[in-house]
């Protein structure tokens, strides 16, 4: 974490907001850089008077879109087929896609905008979603919308912290694995369900 904070300090230190840009854009590619570090220290920024409170929530905003519709169009165009064909040997069927299918026709928007606001899952939402084929709009602007509450919020969190704004990756760890737990429950769950319908059929 050390390392990852120190990358992260110098890109912003020497980008400003096209560096913020960029990292989130990272973070939302399914690539997990933490933005409980990129946005605080973003916010201490504005403490020191550098930087903007709200052009730096709309920088991350705007790098979260961007860094989304990659892992978007990984899914949509290649995560699909990957799981029709090989899906079964990790027990995903054709059911569970077209499960997920209605789901993110009927509730894609605010799973989307909910998403967006918890750690660790926000940084993997883009791709089912791209995999469902949501309508890229809709995605789009559900994904900028939960992304900037999210940057000011930490950004905001990282002002008022000001020299102390190292601290918040410490509480945000706790929902890390709060929210890991309940994946690992979820997949236990859905194995025991898959396992279930096979000795059935």
């Amino acid at each position: 974490m050390g390392l990852i904070a120190g990358f992260v300090i110098a890109v912003i230190s020497r980008l400003g907001y096209f560096g913020i840009a960029l990292l989130m854009g990272i973070e939302s590619a399914c690539i997990p850089l933490p933005s409980e570090i990129i946005m605080p220290f973003s916010g201490y920024l504005v403490f020191k008077g550098t930087l903007d409170i709200w052009l730096v929530s709309v920088a991350g905003a705007i790098g979260c879109v961007i860094g989304s519709w990659v892992a978007y169009a990984v899914g949509a165009w290649g995560g699909r087929p990957l799981v029709e064909r090989y899906g079964k040997y990790v027990l995903v069927s054709h059911h569970d896609l077209d499960l997920a299918d209605r789901w993110f026709s009927r509730h894609g928007e605010i799973t989307i905008f909910i998403g967006r606001l918890l750690p660790v899952v926000r940084t993997f939402i883009a791709f089912p979603a791209g995999v469902s084929r949501m309508p890229l709009w809709r995605f789009t602007i559900y994904t900028f919308l939960g992304s900037l509450i999210w940057c000011w919020a930490l950004a905001f969190i990282g002002l008022r912290l000001g020299e102390h704004w190292d601290t918040l990756g410490v509480y945000f760890h706790r929902f890390d694995t709060a929210i890991g737990i309940a994946i690992i429950l979820f997949a236990a769950w859905y194995v025991w369900r898959h396992v279930r319908n096979l000795r059935r059929s």
